[in-house]
């Protein structure tokens, strides 16, 4: 097949979503043809062939950052990837639209799909449809619903990565339809160069919390610090991976806690350098007030790491307490706090959770997820040719 893949957001730019896209892209790439039409900032080139799979960048002029987006830069979007769609199938035609978020880029998927006269595939991530965090999630305003109901009803065929994503297209959006259940998929992690605790400022006989994630209101991040406090348990470390507007709030927390010396904020990093902190890592740790799915939780996983965490969001479906760590009622700060010390002071039952978490995993790896996404794409593409020749 020659797909086509819209997603506003594709690495460096942006979080989880477009990271398990490209992951997505990439393995696909190997027996197909993949083109990805995403959004351009900040030096970016409009045009490059990455691991087969040639990326298409338009520029949205407004973005001033790689973690986080902004109205205007989603805006722009819209008409310039519209304008920059209209010679992108001088190279061939496209058999099929993959569509990664309906907001904002349902619309652009929508538009093409009818422009090529060929079927869109949507794919929800949770974040799109509902963010308890923002003011502006479209489940809060009515205009807003309203065509997103549409778009949800008129794609060919709808892929949610969780229950929990695809309850809401139901419950908020009132959308009863067929609709494909595929988790998200991460690459098998490739094992980092050792590093020492120190090379984190970590002691060595330290127990350490890792968190990965943009430092954004939804992650509640204080609240790590806060339970962390309340656990009273001096050998516990915190080592936070990622960067966005609630580092100041975090480091503040720290501060009045007196935990600023076992608080380590280590901002935007590599991918290595992301991959040995969880290496050197006692145990994964969120507070995020809701996750589409978590990507996050499966890298942990493949790590090993027991995982404390909410239960408000789609890795309930693969998250589980007493077998994987231990998933909390959200907000429940006592709760996580009593979890913190269960884990720090029981390695049994650490290493036991561990073995399941490697274990658990294996199901959750890219080649099983796009296997998935082939078998929706040929039945959407079957399914469109049968009703363009019944017409």
């Amino acid at each position: 097949m020659n797909i086509l893949f819209c997603n506003y957001e594709y690495p460096p730019l942006g979080g989880g979503g477009g990271v398990v896209m490209a992951a997505l892209a990439r393995e696909l790439a190997r027996r197909h043809r993949v083109t990805v039409l995403t959004s351009g900032a900040m030096g970016l080139p409009a045009v490059r062939i990455e691991d087969g799979v040639r990326v298409v960048r338009v520029p949205v002029f407004f973005r001033k950052e790689l973690a986080v987006a902004n109205f205007p830069s989603m805006l722009a979007y819209l008409p310039m990837a519209t304008l920059r769609a209209l010679n992108l199938r001088k190279d061939g035609a496209f058999d099929l639209i993959n569509t990664h978020f309906v907001v904002p880029t349902g619309p652009l998927g929508h538009m093409l799909s009818l422009l090529y006269g060929i079927p869109n595939v949507l794919s929800v991530h949770g974040g799109d449809l509902y963010d308890p965090s923002k003011a502006s999630s479209p489940h809060r305003h009515a205009w807003l619903r309203a065509p997103i109901r549409h778009l949800l009803k008129r794609a060919n065929a709808l892929v949610g990565q969780s229950r929990n994503t695809l309850e809401h297209v139901r419950s908020i959006y009132g959308v009863h339809r067929e609709e494909e259940l595929i988790p998200l998929g991460i690459d098998r992690p490739i094992m980092p160069a050792a590093a020492a605790r120190r090379d984190f400022g970590v002691p060595e006989d330290a127990f350490v919390l890792v968190t990965v994630g943009r430092m954004v209101a939804r992650k509640a991040s204080t609240q790590l610090v806060e339970a962390m406090g309340a656990a009273g348990r001096e050998r516990m470390h915190l080592i936070m991976v990622g960067d966005g507007p609630e580092v100041p709030a975090v480091r503040a927390a720290a501060a009045v806690a007196g935990l600023a010396e076992r608080v380590h904020l280590l901002g935007r990093v590599s991918e290595e350098r992301k991959l040995q902190a969880l290496a050197l890592a006692d145990l994964f740790v969120s507070t995020s007030q809701h996750e589409g799915f978590g990507l996050v939780f499966l890298e942990a996983m493949a790590f090993g790491l027991p995982i404390v965490c909410y239960d408000h969001g789609g890795q309930t479906d693969f998250l589980a307490t007493g077998a994987t760590g231990a998933v909390l009622r959200l907000n429940d700060l006592a709760g996580f706090t009593q979890a913190l010390k269960q884990m720090h002071d029981r390695p049994d039952l650490r290493q036991t959770m561990s073995a399941n978490n490697r274990r658990r995993v294996e199901d959750y790896y890219i080649d099983k997820c796009a296997a998935r996404y082939e078998t929706v794409f040929e039945k959407a593409v079957l399914a469109f040719e049968r009703r363009r020749g019944a017409a």
